[in-house]
Protein backbone atom coordinates (compact mmCIF):
# COMPACT_ATOMS: atom_id res chain seq x y z
CA UNK A 1 0.00 0.00 0.00
CA UNK A 2 2.88 2.51 0.83
CA UNK A 3 4.96 1.44 -2.04
CA UNK A 4 1.64 1.98 -4.40
CA UNK A 5 1.43 5.84 -3.00
CA UNK A 6 4.96 5.94 -3.20
CA UNK A 7 4.95 5.11 -6.89
CA UNK A 8 1.87 7.18 -7.52
CA UNK A 9 3.22 10.34 -6.02
CA UNK A 10 7.26 9.80 -6.53
CA UNK A 11 8.04 13.25 -8.63
CA UNK A 12 6.96 15.06 -4.68
CA UNK A 13 8.77 12.38 -2.24
CA UNK A 14 11.75 14.13 -2.84
CA UNK A 15 10.26 17.37 -1.34
CA UNK A 16 8.23 14.93 1.37
CA UNK A 17 12.38 14.26 2.29
CA UNK A 18 13.63 17.25 2.18
CA UNK A 19 11.05 19.08 4.48
CA UNK A 20 10.81 15.83 6.68
CA UNK A 21 14.37 15.66 7.46
CA UNK A 22 14.67 19.58 7.99
CA UNK A 23 11.73 20.02 10.12
CA UNK A 24 12.30 17.19 12.06
CA UNK A 25 16.56 17.88 12.49
CA UNK A 26 16.15 21.93 12.88
CA UNK A 27 13.31 21.29 15.61
CA UNK A 28 15.50 18.88 17.38
CA UNK A 29 18.22 21.09 17.24
CA UNK A 30 16.42 23.65 18.77
CA UNK A 31 14.53 21.16 21.43
CA UNK A 32 18.72 20.03 22.46
CA UNK A 33 19.77 23.23 22.97
CA UNK A 34 17.70 24.09 24.76
CA UNK A 35 17.75 20.82 26.82
CA UNK A 36 21.27 22.09 27.21
CA UNK A 37 20.55 25.32 28.42
CA UNK A 38 17.72 23.94 30.93
CA UNK A 39 15.49 25.40 29.46
CA UNK A 40 11.84 25.36 31.17
CA UNK A 41 9.17 23.74 29.05
CA UNK A 42 7.66 26.60 28.51
CA UNK A 43 10.37 28.25 26.58
CA UNK A 44 11.09 24.99 24.37
CA UNK A 45 7.29 25.08 23.57
CA UNK A 46 7.83 28.94 21.97
CA UNK A 47 10.92 28.07 20.05
CA UNK A 48 9.76 25.02 18.95
CA UNK A 49 6.52 26.09 17.40
CA UNK A 50 8.32 28.96 16.13
CA UNK A 51 10.63 27.35 14.41
CA UNK A 52 8.01 25.17 12.55
CA UNK A 53 6.06 27.68 11.30
CA UNK A 54 8.89 30.23 10.32
CA UNK A 55 11.28 27.79 9.06
CA UNK A 56 8.56 25.00 7.71
CA UNK A 57 7.09 27.94 5.59
CA UNK A 58 10.49 29.12 4.55
CA UNK A 59 11.31 25.58 3.30
CA UNK A 60 7.93 26.01 1.38
CA UNK A 61 8.83 28.91 -0.34
CA UNK A 62 12.76 27.93 -1.18
CA UNK A 63 10.43 24.71 -2.79
CA UNK A 64 8.53 26.96 -4.60
CA UNK A 65 10.51 28.84 -6.22
CA UNK A 66 12.94 26.46 -6.74
CA UNK A 67 10.35 24.52 -8.76
CA UNK A 68 9.10 27.44 -10.51
CA UNK A 69 12.51 28.41 -11.49
CA UNK A 70 13.24 24.69 -12.78
CA UNK A 71 10.05 25.30 -14.98
CA UNK A 72 10.60 28.26 -15.92
CA UNK A 73 14.19 27.55 -17.39
CA UNK A 74 12.84 24.29 -18.63
CA UNK A 75 10.35 26.49 -21.00
CA UNK A 76 12.91 28.48 -22.12
CA UNK A 77 14.96 25.86 -23.31
CA UNK A 78 12.25 24.01 -24.85
CA UNK A 79 14.05 20.94 -23.68
CA UNK A 80 11.91 17.52 -23.14
CA UNK A 81 12.96 16.62 -19.67
CA UNK A 82 11.67 14.91 -16.99
CA UNK A 83 8.41 16.54 -15.94
CA UNK A 84 9.12 18.42 -12.43
CA UNK A 85 5.27 18.67 -10.52
CA UNK A 86 3.52 21.67 -9.58
CA UNK A 87 5.77 24.41 -7.95
CA UNK A 88 2.77 24.83 -5.47
CA UNK A 89 2.08 21.36 -4.94
CA UNK A 90 6.29 20.87 -3.98
CA UNK A 91 5.93 23.85 -1.50
CA UNK A 92 3.35 22.11 0.16
CA UNK A 93 4.58 19.56 0.27
CA UNK A 94 7.61 20.14 1.75
CA UNK A 95 6.18 22.53 4.39
CA UNK A 96 3.36 19.89 5.33
CA UNK A 97 6.70 17.49 5.21
CA UNK A 98 8.31 20.02 7.91
CA UNK A 99 5.38 20.41 10.56
CA UNK A 100 3.97 16.56 10.02
CA UNK A 101 7.64 15.24 10.92
CA UNK A 102 8.85 18.58 12.74
CA UNK A 103 6.81 18.50 15.55
CA UNK A 104 7.52 14.94 16.54
CA UNK A 105 10.78 16.35 19.05
CA UNK A 106 8.24 18.34 20.72
CA UNK A 107 5.86 15.67 21.43
CA UNK A 108 6.76 15.25 24.96
CA UNK A 109 6.75 19.01 25.48
CA UNK A 110 3.56 19.20 23.93
CA UNK A 111 2.07 16.66 26.34
CA UNK A 112 3.59 17.48 29.53
CA UNK A 113 2.52 21.51 29.26
CA UNK A 114 -1.27 20.63 27.96
CA UNK A 115 -1.80 17.60 30.09
CA UNK A 116 0.09 19.36 33.15
CA UNK A 117 1.96 16.24 34.03
CA UNK A 118 5.73 16.06 35.04
CA UNK A 119 8.16 13.57 32.12
CA UNK A 120 10.96 13.70 34.02
CA UNK A 121 13.15 12.66 31.45
CA UNK A 122 11.43 14.77 28.45
CA UNK A 123 14.48 15.06 26.64
CA UNK A 124 15.08 11.42 26.55
CA UNK A 125 11.53 10.72 25.54
CA UNK A 126 12.31 13.28 22.55
CA UNK A 127 15.54 11.56 21.41
CA UNK A 128 13.60 8.36 21.23
CA UNK A 129 10.79 9.48 19.12
CA UNK A 130 13.11 11.63 17.16
CA UNK A 131 15.13 8.88 16.28
CA UNK A 132 12.17 6.91 14.91
CA UNK A 133 11.09 9.75 12.82
CA UNK A 134 14.89 9.45 11.31
CA UNK A 135 14.55 6.10 10.74
CA UNK A 136 11.95 6.36 8.68
CA UNK A 137 12.73 9.33 6.68
CA UNK A 138 15.75 6.90 5.88
CA UNK A 139 13.08 4.25 4.69
CA UNK A 140 11.77 6.91 2.66
CA UNK A 141 14.63 8.01 2.01
CA UNK A 142 15.62 4.95 0.42
CA UNK A 143 12.79 4.02 -1.54
CA UNK A 144 13.13 7.54 -3.34
CA UNK A 145 16.43 7.24 -4.45
CA UNK A 146 16.38 3.44 -4.25
CA UNK A 147 19.54 3.22 -2.22
CA UNK A 148 19.85 0.37 0.33
CA UNK A 149 17.76 0.83 3.50
CA UNK A 150 20.77 0.55 6.13
CA UNK A 151 22.53 3.30 4.63
CA UNK A 152 19.47 6.05 4.20
CA UNK A 153 18.50 5.13 8.03
CA UNK A 154 22.46 5.37 9.35
CA UNK A 155 22.92 8.86 7.49
CA UNK A 156 20.03 9.41 8.66
CA UNK A 157 20.33 9.07 12.18
CA UNK A 158 24.06 10.00 12.02
CA UNK A 159 23.70 13.60 10.64
CA UNK A 160 20.28 14.35 12.81
CA UNK A 161 22.61 13.80 15.66
CA UNK A 162 25.75 15.41 14.86
CA UNK A 163 23.20 18.34 14.38
CA UNK A 164 21.32 17.39 17.73
CA UNK A 165 24.79 17.35 19.65
CA UNK A 166 25.78 20.65 18.40
CA UNK A 167 23.04 22.16 19.23
CA UNK A 168 23.14 20.88 22.79
CA UNK A 169 26.65 21.23 23.25
CA UNK A 170 25.76 25.25 22.70
CA UNK A 171 22.72 25.59 24.62
CA UNK A 172 25.07 24.25 27.73
CA UNK A 173 27.90 26.12 26.33
CA UNK A 174 25.75 29.83 26.38
CA UNK A 175 23.91 28.57 29.15
CA UNK A 176 27.48 28.62 31.38
CA UNK A 177 28.61 31.36 29.89
CA UNK A 178 25.68 34.27 29.76
CA UNK A 179 24.24 32.89 33.28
Amino acid sequence: MIKNFIKQHDEYMGEFVYGAIDGSVTTFAVVASASGANLATKVVLILGVANLIADGFSMGVGSYLSSKSRAELRNKRRADIVEIGSPVVRALVTYTAFIAVGIIPLIAYISEYILDINIEHKFIFSIALTSMAFIFIGLMKSSVTNTGKLKAIFETLTLGSVAAFLAYFAGSLLESVLT
